[in-house]
């Protein structure tokens, strides 16, 4: 099956917003066995957004579009779809009923502008939105299926999810059972990771090697393609071209899992029933960002002190005040009295500290910018270690920094878990 998928709207082509739409859907589609050949974002115009479906009826199976169901005068895509399929407009009162339903549920009236959203083309089928106020629809047009959805990316992915994977599962033959697995990599850069496994192709063939950055972590992905028990018959198995990643990754292999560094320190602190508290300065909250991002932070997350100023380090954190006129703010010192400070004040098992220079400006010689102590205290020790980036972006360093204090923090649970 060949599938594309077309987002509409202004905002996507003036760069106002990013198209993260298109990767979720592209993502998923894989996993089913559906191969997207085209991407396609026209602006908010009815005759390009007509003549986009009107091409895409010919070309392809299957369309995912995304964006203009709301209950403004930009928002064309129903229009739109009518005029390309050649039915009408036209009030459809099981839209109308799944908008009522949804206002009323949050107290509100449901009004004659919001109306709008529920009349779409003649010979569609609604698609319930259970997280907004569009309701999505699906129509064929010549040979290919179309799924409208929303553009707003929760309510796109809780419609697909919800409503589109059954309808592809009961109109097409899906191969579903395409195996992933996941890696998670930090401090080799892409090239080196992939030198590292230039071997691959040749010694797993039919398994499929792919890379994907998302600073300043590398997903490593195995995808086999197989769909069937006989095409498995005679070729390398999953598991031994996981394992031999890993042993050509070595120490940089964060989670065999694909979890973030956040969900692997998470995981890992569930696993052993310990707690942690944060002292953040240089990384401004970052690190506790990341750590109560993830589902279940709160079993073992009790602290976060974002102590920017020296005053601050001293008076919440019990940084000594002549180590700070001893050897300045960004120091090991300095960041293991911060992690013991932490540890102490939230009588947490662990506390991770930061405070380093992010720049732009404010580096020397001796501290240049992209430098960062961090220090983790633990049950019975504390470590620290300093590192230096080459960075001079302010946001890389920030995001880089917090990364490297939850992998010095990592390393320091699981050392404590093999002592135990």
């Amino acid at each position: 099956m060949k599938a594309q998928i077309l987002t509409t709207g202004n905002e996507v082509l003036l760069g106002d917003i990013t198209d993260t739409n298109c990767a979720f859907l592209c993502a998923k589609l894989r996993e089913l066995g559906i191969e997207v050949e085209k991407t396609l974002t026209v602006g908010d115009d009815i005759d390009a957004i007509a003549a986009a479906i009107k091409q895409i009826s010919v070309q392809a199976d299957i369309c995912f579009v995304t964006g203009g169901l709301g209950p403004t005068m930009d928002d064309l895509t129903a229009s739109a779809c009518a005029k390309a399929a050649g039915c009408a407009l036209e009030l459809n009162h099981q839209a109308l009923e799944s908008m009522r339903s949804y206002f009323e549920g949050r107290g509100f009236e449901l009004n004659r502008e919001n109306e709008k959203q529920a009349v779409l083309p003649s010979a569609s089928h609604v698609m319930v939105n259970h997280n907004g106020t569009a309701p999505g629809f699906y129509i064929v047009i010549d040979r290919c299926m179309f799924f409208f959805m929303p553009g707003v990316p929760r309510e796109m992915k809780s419609m697909f999810e919800s409503s589109v994977e059954n309808i592809l599962a009961e109109n097409f033959s899906l191969k579903n059972n395409i195996r992933i697995k996941r890696l998670s990599i930090f401090g080799l850069t892409e090239s080196k990771a992939g030198w590292k496994l230039k071997d691959f192709e040749k010694k797993f063939p039919g398994i499929t090697l792919g890379f994907r950055a998302d600073f300043p972590m590398i997903e490593v992905k195995l995808m086999d393609f197989n769909t069937s028990e006989q095409e498995l018959t005679g070729r390398a198995d999953l598991d031994e071209a996981l394992n031999w990643v890993i042993d050509r990754i070595g120490r940089w292999v964060i989670s065999d899992r694909g979890l973030t560094m956040a969900q692997e320190v998470g995981r890992l602190l569930s696993e052993c029933r310990k707690t942690l508290a944060v002292a953040e300065s240089c990384t401004g909250g970052l690190i506790s960002s990341m750590i109560t991002d993830v589902a279940g932070s709160s079993d073992y997350f009790l602290f976060s002190g974002i102590t920017y100023s020296n005053e601050a380090k001293i008076n919440v954190l019990n940084v000594k005040r002549q180590t700070i006129i001893e050897f300045g703010a960004v120091h090991e010192q300095t960041a293991r009295e911060m992690a013991e400070g932490a540890k102490s004040v939230a009588g947490a098992d662990f506390a991770v500290s930061t405070t380093g220079i992010a720049g732009p400006g404010g580096g020397t010689a001796e501290k240049p910018v992209g430098m960062v102590c961090v220090a983790v205290a633990g049950p019975g020790a504390t470590i620290s270690r300093t590192y230096k980036f080459l960075f001079d972006e302010r946001l890389k360093n920030k995001k880089i920094f917090a990364i490297a204090a939850l992998g010095l923090l990592r390393r320091q649970i699981i050392s404590t878990i093999k002592a135990f």
